[in-house]
């Protein structure tokens, strides 16, 4: 069984769009589509506030255990919550966060604004 895996979007991001008070704005758009999706068992989806990457889009962050590599992507819009599924989905298949480059979603080939080492590096 793969390791779990948490998502993380931040649901502040308004992506420099002006948004009224009662405005949705589109980070948390995108959590709301991302809800609707079918996950793999052991995919947590967890809202979060801002990820500080506000002139980058909607931002989300891949992370799963002290023994595998964090991702954030960003970049993002709502419309695009099939692409974060695909990725998260194939991060969540492996054991230490590396999905090879080829494999990833476009998007994310060529939008990761950050890549995290493990806590714990393998001896």
């Amino acid at each position: 069984m793969p390791h779990p895996t948490e998502l993380l979007v931040c649901t502040t991001c308004r992506m420099g769009q002006e948004i009224g008070p009662d405005g949705v704005r589109p980070g948390a758009r995108l959590h709301a589509e991302l809800t609707t999706m079918d996950w793999p068992e052991g995919v947590h989806l967890r809202p979060v506030e801002c990820l500080s990457n506000c002139d980058s889009g909607c931002s989300v962050v891949l992370r799963g255990g002290a023994r595998r590599w964090t991702y954030v992507y960003g970049r993002l819009t709502p419309e695009m919550a099939a692409t974060v599924h695909a990725g998260a989905t194939l991060y969540h298949h492996t054991d230490n966060g590396l999905v090879p480059w080829r494999s990833r979603p476009e998007h994310f080939r060529k939008n990761c604004i950050a890549r995290i080492p493990p806590l714990e590096t393998p001896e």
